[in-house]
């Protein structure tokens, strides 16, 4: 068995992910795959933390769009952040993977609350931890909570997981055929070009903090466990 190439990672997933195909909701097919390819990372000896948006079931940014006061719109985003993560707990514990989400706004009877030493002890005691709820302050979106996050407990890696790229293009493979993809990057080149894989903040505290940023295909089976052993897909980011 190859052995993997980091000791600890975030695994960032959007909200989008989860809904699989229907574009919507949680498809429970989706969350059986990712946990699935999870456990493979867990039984490689990884310490995995989890970061989950909640896009598939509200975007606060939307809400403020349409209206809605900001601050509440993002808020009802972080309890959408929470709905996900515990149903990615319950698809891990059914595959025998311990398990704990966290979450930034306190709500005892589902979760615990975010403590950074106690996430470090459940990662040295081989549990998965999700990180819910973002930062628990409006106006930061889940990138910036799992550059904040990586920094906290010591990552090395953040692995960003998408539903329908394979990783960072020139432009928008999916509206320009010629779209090249990039094999690595630095988020200063990242940001000039405006690529849009994580916000400026994020990608501030990833470079600030030396975290290298890795966007791969969650779609294709084994992936995870294809990047934390070091194949070459996807795209790298780091460095200034």
């Amino acid at each position: 068995m190859t052995s993997a190439r980091y000791r600890r990672i975030v695994l960032k997933l959007s909200g989008e992910a989860l809904s699989g195909d229907q574009g919507y909701g949680i498809d429970p097919k989706v969350i059986q795959s990712i946990a699935s390819q999870v456990k493979e990372v867990v039984e490689l000896g990884v310490e995995v933390v989890v970061v989950v948006g909640g896009g598939n079931i509200w975007r606060g940014k939307v809400g403020s769009q349409m209206g809605m006061d900001r601050a509440t719109a993002d808020y009802m985003g972080m309890l959408a952040t929470v709905m996900n993560s515990l149903a990615l707990q319950d698809g891990l514990e059914t595959i025998g993977i311990p398990t704990r989400v966290q979450t930034s706004i306190e709500m005892r009877q589902v979760a615990e609350p975010y403590i950074r030493r106690k996430a470090i002890r459940h990662l040295e005691k081989k549990r998965v931890v999700i990180f819910a709820a973002g930062t628990g302050n409006p106006y930061f979106s889940t990138d910036t909570t799992a550059a904040l996050r990586a920094a906290e407990v010591e990552a090395e890696v953040i692995l960003m997981a998408k539903n329908n790229v394979d990783g960072v293009y020139t432009d928008d493979p999916k509206l320009n055929k010629d779209a090249e993809k990039y094999e690595s990057l630095s988020y200063m080149e990242m940001l000039n070009e405006g690529l849009g894989v994580m916000d400026s903040t994020a990608s501030s505290l990833c470079m600030d903090n030396d975290i290298p940023l890795i966007v791969f295909s969650i779609t294709e089976e084994g992936n995870i466990k294809k990047v934390v052993q070091g194949d070459n897909i996807g795209t790298v980011i780091r460095g200034k």
